[in-house]
């Protein structure tokens, strides 16, 4: 289907092109036009009118109607151009709109005959034709007045350069379509202008599985009532959700998404499940916890930020040196070995250097220093696998026994083993590990040598890998490959070996000795990964010991050792933390943040060695000086931060631990945060907040005293103690929760049994506080009370006195215009249909209000036009034989 367009005039307005598109449909013309001269046809711009040729085909089958549709009568709707689309310039020139295409061809082969009739057709230049003006002269006048060329070269050269866009079909008009039932959003066939461009693909729109319907038409209409199903039954109230202490409330069995169950969850039966966040005993983690924190608290001053909320900021003093101090020297767990690598890698080192030794040679010697101490606790980390090896080996071949020495670094026993055994040379040698070049490169032509000339064949394989060793080799030794019996074995050095003393023999033997520890990791780490299966991979203790199944499932890849984390991390300045403090490298379960929070406390708050990626400024490593002139320094915010201490809080409710998950939770950084995550926590555990716990939480943590009441006060609404829970709002500082208490359960209840100096009493402390609609409610029954006290005492003493007093009779005027009021402003405050209190209270009221009034000014109510409601009919009885009396005793009055 051919398409042209010609360009519009500024001159002529929408409803002249609706007649110009008209026009041509009726007349249609079978080849494609000659526009006239120095006019501007344009495809694809937004002024433009697209006409379509159809073919014989089309165009014959249309014939028998002229009518247009509505939607073809959009002016502004443009259509993607074809490929065989002409153009005509300014200079008369034709140009094709597209790389050589047939319909150039095709055109170029029509008779002059046509062209000249198309030149007169009345689609060119509507307007013209219609006012009778010379259709060329006119379209001068236009180019002239209205278009300039440099204009036209700018809109060509735009229109070229339009890709073609999508479009919305003109059936799609639902404010919310559905992929799922058939009307979603389509995109129209797309055109491109040439070869040389290319279609975009459509834009990934996910189709939306679920839709919103009434609840007339839903399926559970009318089946609210269905036990069976609670979840259908009551909803948001019978969903998955949390409760104190890690317990999770859900219905059914809890499952992975494939695993195959045979229970139903459409039952009404609730489970309460409490999600296990440690691997061991709750027992055993409350004693090691509990000791962490305790130092922790120690060395961590509780103070006040700048919206005067509590605060924890650990002092520089809280290093890995000070954690290690808690362990006996014969602990050889874990959790001890992780501190003591923390103050191999990162705790400051006292180099004992005048102050004239430059900036270089201080870090030289820390260098050196630093590797010392991370071969020394490595020598004790792989120290009981030694021992467990030499076992194995007391009364077999005496160089296995040397070579597992060596892979613990224990040069000394290695040399008195082999001398021992008779090895005296092999001693001299082992007395030089960790040589220079020179020694390494000698022991290398020696292996070299044995397996050229076949005698490695006749060495055991324990003394060829301690030869290896000693040469700095840990990649596999080839042995001499022969057809004949003298064919010899490869030998691999790290055979069975662990990560930790893989990780050793790269620092002892395979690495120069004053190479630094980053070149000693990256070494270990590019074998790990060009040997995946001949190296140790870094996997924690419980995945390379444990023979039994495990309580939770081990992602894949497995998480890496903590203790190679840190490593990575003193080495890798890129490596964040957020990198090195997975639960899942400390222990089994992915739930323990326990000792990733205490690493990055010291890491990053105490020494500020390294932080989160999320953190804008990690600031600077602090030193003693900067708790005197820096605490206040901007640091920036970490969300992550804040995460792993309200985790790792959780897990401390759990062990219902409540000191010290507040503890915790006093180091999240945001002032807004901290205070929610401790008034949620205190919420969730108010039961527990007897003497002995508060006095700790408001001593030693510095938290609020209306925190508690506040926390308190809920609890004691959940027990029913409504005016206990009042005083703890009052104490708290919380008089809108007071007041709100006050009005809907404490009031009712005093002004049925007439206790009018309890209701005032209730209201005083609150009067003259900010509270939201206290002139409607709380006010209310202030008023009430004053009203029934003051009016009997009023008008008694005005009755008895023989001249009124002036005072009182102001007075009692203003209680007389105050009353009607109350009783119309009554409904609205005991408003509540559920509670038969408020029923009784309110017909109590007014009709007190009622029978006081009737005594002073009987005609008050019916002067105000306010409707009785909410009495009884003795009072309404009451009120009108009142009335009509006063009426009456008036009317004989004026008589």
């Amino acid at each position: 289907m051919t398409r042209f367009s010609a360009a519009v005039s500024d001159s002529s307005d929408d409803e002249h092109d609706v007649h110009m598109v008209q026009d041509f449909k009726k007349s249609p013309v079978r080849s494609p036009p000659k526009l006239p001269e120095d006019h501007n046809v344009e495809a694809g711009s937004d002024e433009d009118i697209g006409v379509d040729q159809e073919s014989d085909e089309e165009s014959s089958e249309e014939d028998g109607s002229s009518d247009m549709q509505e939607d073809d009568l959009a002016p502004t709707r443009s259509r993607p151009t074809r490929n065989h689309v002409l153009t005509a310039d300014s200079d008369d020139e034709t140009e094709d709109g597209s790389e050589n295409t047939s319909s150039c061809s095709a055109s170029s082969s029509e008779s002059d005959v046509d062209v000249s009739a198309q030149r007169e057709d009345v689609s060119v230049i509507p307007w013209a034709r219609q006012v009778g003006v010379d259709a060329q002269k006119m379209h001068v006048m236009q180019t002239s007045l209205f278009r300039i060329p440099e204009e036209a070269v700018a809109i060509k050269a735009m229109n070229r350069a339009t890709r073609p866009q999508f479009k919305l079909p003109l059936t799609v008009r639902r404010k919310h379509s559905r992929d799922s039932i058939g009307d979603g959003l389509r995109m129209d066939s797309q055109e491109r202008a040439s070869f040389a461009h290319d279609i975009e693909p459509p834009p990934y729109r996910p189709s939306r599985k679920y839709a919103r319907v009434e609840i007339s038409a839903s399926t559970v209409a009318g089946c609210e009532d269905g036990l069976v199903d609670a979840g259908l039954a009551f909803g948001r109230s019978f969903r998955v959700g949390w409760g104190p202490g890690g317990t999770l409330v859900h219905l059914g069995r809890l499952c992975a998404p494939s695993s195959q169950i045979d229970t139903s969850a459409n039952s009404s039966v609730i489970t309460k499940t409490i999600v296990p966040l440690f691997a061991g005993s709750h027992k055993e983690a409350n004693v090691r916890l509990s000791r962490l924190l305790q130092h922790h608290l120690s060395k961590t001053p509780i103070v006040k930020d700048e919206s005067g909320i509590p605060f924890a900021d650990p002092s520089t003093e809280l290093d890995f040196s000070s954690f290690v101090s808690l362990y006996p020297s014969s602990d050889h767990s874990d959790e001890q070995s992780l501190f003591r690598l923390g103050r191999a890698l990162f705790d400051s080192i006292d180099l004992h250097l005048a102050p004239e030794i430059t900036v270089d040679v201080r870090n030289r010697i820390s260098a050196v220093r630093r590797k010392v101490a991370l071969s020394d606790w490595l020598e004790e980390a792989v120290g009981y696998l030694v021992d467990a090896d030499l076992k194995k080996h007391a009364s077999g071949d005496s160089a296995a026994c040397i070579y597992t020495l060596l892979t613990g670094n224990q040069i000394e026993k290695a040399c008195e083993a082999a001398m021992d055994n008779g090895y005296v040379k092999l001693a001299t040698l082992i007395s030089q590990a960790s040589g220079d070049f020179e020694f390494r490169e000698d022991l290398t032509e020696q292996i070299q040598l044995w397996r050229e000339q076949r005698i490695d064949v006749h060495i055991g394989e324990s003394m060829r890998k301690i030869y290896a060793l000693l040469a700095g080799i840990l990649d596999v030794v080839e042995g001499s490959k022969t057809s004949s019996l003298e064919q010899c074995p490869d030998v691999d050095p790290i055979k069975g070996l662990d990560w930790k003393r893989t990780f050793g023999l790269h620092m002892w033997f395979s690495e120069p000795m004053d190479a630094p520890i980053s070149q000693v990791f990256e070494s270990y780490n590019r074998s790990r990964q060009e040997s995946p299966y001949r190296v140790s991979p870094p996997l924690p203790s419980y995945l390379d010991t444990s023979s039994e199944p495990l309580p939770f499932n081990v992602p894949t890849p497995s998480p890496s050792d903590a203790l190679f984390s840190l490593i990575r991390l003193h080495a890798d300045p890129a490596c964040s933390l957020s990198q090195a403090l997975s639960p899942l490298s400390f222990g089994p379960s992915p739930g323990d943040y326990s000792l990733s929070w205490h690493l990055y406390i010291i890491l990053s708050r105490c020494m500020r060695i390294r932080d989160f990626a999320d953190r804008a400024d990690p600031g600077r490593r602090r030193d003693a000086m900067d708790d005197d002139n820096e605490q206040d320094q901007h640091e920036g915010h970490s969300p992550s931060a804040d995460l792993l201490a309200s985790s790792y809080a959780h897990q401390l409710e759990q062990l219902d631990m409540l000191q010290e998950a507040v503890f915790v939770l006093l180091h999240i950084e945001g002032s807004a945060g901290r205070e929610k995550a401790i008034k949620d926590l205190l919420h969730r555990s108010a039961e527990k907040l007897d003497e002995w716990m508060c006095s700790g939480i408001l001593g030693s943590l510095k938290i609020p005293m209306a925190w508690v009441n506040e926390a308190r006060a809920v609890y004691a609404i959940y027990e029913g103690k409504v005016f206990e829970a009042y005083q703890l709002y009052l104490n708290a500082g919380l008089y809108q929760q007071a007041h709100d208490l006050a009005v809907v359960e404490l009031a009712p209840e005093a002004v049925i049994r007439q206790d009018l100096d309890l209701l005032i009493s209730l209201f005083e402390r609150i009067a003259n506080q900010t509270v939201d609609g206290w002139h409607t409610r709380g006010k209310v029954y202030m008023d009430y009370a004053h009203a029934m006290t003051r009016i009997p005492e009023l008008h008694a003493s005005l009755t008895e006195s023989a001249v009124p007093d002036a005072v009182e009779e102001q007075e009692l005027d203003n209680f007389t215009r105050t009353v009607p009021r109350l009783i119309n402003i009554l409904p609205d405050v005991l408003s509540s249909p559920s509670d038969p209190r408020h029923k009784v209270a309110l017909a109590e009221m007014i009709s007190g209000l009622i029978a006081v009034l009737d005594i002073v000014k009987p005609l008050a109510l019916s002067q105000s036009q306010i409707k009785l409601t909410s009495i009884d009919e003795a009072t309404k009885l009451r009120h009108i034989q009142t009335t009509f009396f006063e009426k009456y005793m008036r009317s004989i009055q004026a008589s």
